[in-house]
């Protein structure tokens, strides 16, 4: 009877466990749906009782867009994890992002998902208030209009060189604006970063860095997703193992390339001259200065060559558009020397065609989280529980039928006064964000992208090449962080010039 007793006390261990789990699992969906601190707030189940729905989107890169659907059917404000609220609503950018009242806390970022190795120094992307504070002071010397103007020699020698190498191969087929615009920003951010470029357009090729900042972003996304679902431990420990491969070879050519820059010894007008100068007044280590002028290329380049492209697309496949901006450039400017970063800001279509590619394709179409503080904060009226995950999702807010007429249709109009879109909330597009971190480089941006533009539209005529992949270039594209962009073949056919 013994064997048969041990066997039945078997049993009744793995059924009580059984039991166990099963009551822990249900007792915890009962807590998260009913009495959770962010219970009132309304999304689907299956995303308010776990991270796996949300993991799996960002694996599968259409998160924004899913996020997108849950706030058309769910409302203003959405519960997406068990700790995660997310609004879509203009006044949630200046009281997430924005500047807080004296002796309040601000909403600080989650350190598990802002700095995902294990060891790595603080930067001024996820560095506290103070930190960021000072590294943001040095960092602004390089974005002000004093080196812009300073800045725009440099910036021309790119941009005579993009359109020299497009001129030399427009007969060839359609070209990829993808690949121009990448390597043209590429060029500029390495001269301006780091004393000299990345040679993409002397080449006409990639440099392997170009490709790496692309890689090592999709890897972070993935890792961001495992610290999601509480394996943060996993993820240290495939980075000490060597398995986050991209983001170590990516943060060892920064690494050359910054010490580069530091042995030329030379003043200059680039973005790094202020870190450098104040580095030991700073205490800052190579690691630090390695991050950020890191955050500097990815900033200064991929989300310019992306908005570019966006634009290119949009363009092309809205003539209309196309050809009242063309208009506007080869109107306005006799000769191609008189585009300049000044004169470009005279083109008021083109700024209304760049901020609705903004609207339509926002660089960085998803979230910037931010953290509840101690004691709670109230956001869009609404009382948020401390420790509560926030964000503004951009491509949701971007095309929320709430706060824009017709928000599929790519429409310049809407910046310029068009009685039709009189009731269109323009201040819920914020690709460069609101507040003490919004980002250094808009004014270099926008001139950049100006500039680029009028360039390009002032040499060519434009005309999306017939290619299945083409048509559905935007609806197609996943989301890693950054847009996975294909290519996109335009057809350019140089302006003749008229005489006299």
């Amino acid at each position: 009877m013994a064997p048969t007793a041990e066997v039945g006390g078997a049993i009744s261990i793995v059924s009580i466990c059984a039991a166990t789990a099963i009551l822990y699992v249900v007792g915890t969906i009962v807590y998260r749906l009913y009495f959770h601190p962010l219970a009132k707030f309304p999304g689907p189940i299956h995303w308010r009782i776990s991270n796996i729905p949300m993991v799996y989107h960002i694996f599968k890169g259409d998160i924004p867009f899913r996020v997108a659907k849950i706030h058309y059917k769910y409302g203003k404000s959405i519960r997406i994890s068990p700790t995660e609220v997310l609004f879509s609503d203009p006044q949630a950018f200046k009281e997430i992002y924005g500047h807080r009242p004296p002796g309040t806390e601000e909403l600080s970022k989650d350190k598990d998902l802002y700095n995902l190795l294990p060891d790595r120094p603080t930067t001024i992307i996820d560095a506290p208030r103070d930190e960021h504070g000072s590294l943001r002071r040095q960092l602004s010397h390089g974005f002000s209009d004093k080196t812009m103007r300073e800045q725009e020699p440099i910036i021309n020698e790119y941009i005579d060189l993009l359109i020299q190498r497009l001129h030399e191969n427009c007969g060839r087929g359609p070209l990829d604006l993808r690949e121009w615009f990448n390597w043209t920003t590429f060029d500029i951010i390495g001269d301006l970063g780091f004393g000299s470029s990345f040679g993409c357009l002397e080449g006409s090729s990639y440099h392997p860095w170009v490709a790496l900042v692309i890689k090592s972003l999709k890897e972070s996304a993935y890792f961001q997703a495992l610290v999601r679902l509480g394996f943060r431990p996993l993820v240290n420990f495939l980075y000490r193992g060597g398995y986050m491969t991209k983001n170590s070879e990516y943060l060892e050519l920064v690494s050359n390339k910054l010490q580069e820059r530091i042995k030329l010894g030379v003043e200059r007008p680039d973005l790094i001259e202020g870190l450098i100068k104040s580095r030991e007044k700073l205490n800052l280590n190579l690691g630090q200065m390695v991050g950020n002028a890191s955050l500097l290329i990815i900033a200064g380049s991929e989300t310019t060559a992306t908005l570019l492209s966006g634009a290119a697309f949009l363009l092309t496949t809205n003539r209309h558009c196309l050809e009242k901006l063309t208009e506007e450039v080869r109107s306005t400017f006799k000769s191609e020397d008189e585009i300049t970063l000044t004169s470009v800001g005279n083109l008021h279509y083109m700024l209304a065609c760049l901020n609705e590619a903004f609207r339509c394709y926002p660089p960085v179409p998803g979230d910037l989280t931010r953290t509840v503080p101690k004691g709670g904060t109230t956001i869009c009226g609404e009382y948020v529980a401390e420790g509560t995950t926030v964000a503004v999702w951009q491509w949701a807010i971007n095309h929320n039928p709430l706060y824009w007429t017709d928000p599929m249709v790519y429409a310049p109009e809407r910046w310029m006064g068009d009685p039709k879109y009189e009731g269109d909330r323009l201040d819920a597009v914020q690709p460069f964000s609101v507040g003490p971190r919004n980002c250094l480089g808009r004014n270099l941006a926008y001139s950049e992208m100006r500039l680029i533009l009028a360039r390009v539209i002032y040499n060519f005529d434009m005309v999306l090449a017939d290619d299945p992949v083409n048509q559905r270039w935007l609806e197609d594209q996943k989301v890693y962080v950054i847009w996975e962009k294909p290519p996109l073949k335009v057809h350019l056919a140089p302006v003749v010039k008229k005489s006299g």
